[in-house]
């Protein structure tokens, strides 16, 4: 009998995953154009995705020592299911009050919270419902399911976005979390529960402890961490960017802007449909990935400067190199991280990508109140390739071996 990808419980997954991402991209549009609509700041925007990241950083602090000795599902459910019941109270808030900054901040604030239990959750559980050997495959689905939804929530969000409003949109995102939450808890998984669970300051300590230990001598781990934090980072501090240069410069629309999504949508699903069905060799991924980090960088330094139908051709040749690499990292990854101990590491990965998230956004957001948007976005692909070189190119050897695992 042929092994299959599609199991039960990786079935489940995806399709849970499918109902909370077709939420998250209609109620993320909307929300990034209120802000920017009622506070015409780039800064403002910034301020908001920066301050996400307090409670993503203590949160998985105290709760993935907890998480690597219990069940993953149960931490998985609730989050979605909170965060759904979180979304339908704000859309009803939204129908009968007007639109309040600083409310927006403490709703976003406690949301992060949610948030950050719910991903360590996934991200910790995810590569155990990937049935054995097919790594790549599975990481591969998972890419690119979140750019075919884009594909078809973006063009539609911006229509809602008219048609129905902010409020109704984030009531059917909060509907789409509550029923992921319900395909969630179908998941049919043994997990074990570690027979030394003691709730003491001393043996959080200790955990902790052992997993920064383990990530100090992995320098592949760490340069690795590096790179894609400050590269991700920088890409979240460009949504404020692009969304004000497409909302108040001369020629270009909202909806040219959601056009972004198709461009990047084609190259993203060329690519996986390439890391689907071919298997690269491990002594190639190295160089595959560094020429994807530097090539991406340049684009990104290029991408305002260029005429509206070759920003199109230069994201979707960014998604169709993006999707292989991030499959390779992530696949590459996990699989080298001891299950044991993957929750902690992957909390000391999303510390570090939200600690640069939170700094490179403002600092992007505060060059697109002084500069040119265009030399804004160009400065923050600059940074990025030098980075690339001191993390990645200098760390060959570290980072080579992650890539090499079986």
């Amino acid at each position: 009998m042929n092994k299959t990808l599609w199991s039960k419980n990786f079935t489940i997954i995806i399709v849970a995953t499918m109902f909370g991402a077709i939420g998250n991209i209609a109620g993320e549009f909307a929300l990034s154009f209120l802000v920017f609509e009622k506070t015409q700041s780039t800064f403002a925007a910034a301020i908001l995705l920066a301050i996400r990241v307090i409670p993503s950083i203590i949160i998985p602090i105290f709760i993935s020592p907890i998480m690597d000795k219990m069940p993953r599902k149960p931490f998985l459910v609730f989050g979605d299911f909170i965060s759904g019941i979180l979304y339908l109270i704000a859309g009803v808030w939204l129908l009968y009050s007007k639109f309040e900054y600083i409310y927006y901040l403490l709703f976003s604030l406690i949301l992060a919270s949610i948030r950050s239990v719910d991903e360590l959750s996934y991200n910790s559980i995810y590569p155990k419902l990937i049935p054995e050997g097919m790594e790549e495959k599975g990481y591969s689905v998972s890419s690119m399911l979140y750019p075919t939804l884009m594909i078809i929530m973006m063009p539609l969000s911006a229509v809602l976005y008219k048609a129905i409003g902010v409020a109704n949109i984030i009531i059917i995102q909060g509907f789409l979390c509550v029923v992921a939450s319900i395909v969630e808890n179908n998941i049919d998984i043994v997990e074990t529960v570690s027979k030394d669970i003691k709730f003491s300051f001393s043996q959080w300590k200790n955990d902790l402890l052992e997993a920064i230990d383990y990530i100090k001598n992995e320098k592949g781990i760490l340069a690795m961490t590096i790179n894609t934090s400050v590269s991700g980072g920088m890409h979240t501090g460009y949504e404020s960017i692009l969304v004000a240069f497409f909302s108040s410069v001369s020629g270009f629309t909202m909806a040219m802007y959601s056009f972004f999504t198709v461009a990047n949508f084609i190259g993203r699903s060329i690519g996986g449909i390439l890391m689907y069905n071919y298997k690269l060799k491990n002594e190639n991924k190295y160089s595959h990935a560094l020429f994807v980090y530097l090539f991406y960088d340049v684009m990104d330094v290029i991408l305002l400067w260029l005429s509206y139908p070759l920003m199109l051709i230069n994201r979707g040749i960014c998604g169709f190199l993006g999707i292989q690499s991030g499959t390779l990292r992530h696949a590459a990854i996990q699989k080298y991280i001891p299950d044991n101990m993957r929750a902690r590491v992957n909390t000391f990965q999303a510390i570090v990508f939200l600690v640069f998230s939170s700094i490179l956004s403002l600092f992007i957001g505060y060059l697109g109140e002084v500069l040119d948007y265009k030399m804004a976005m160009s400065i923050g692909g600059i940074i990025c390739i030098i980075v690339c070189i001191f993390s990645i190119v200098l760390n060959k050897k570290d980072v080579s071996k992650i890539y090499l695992s079986k």
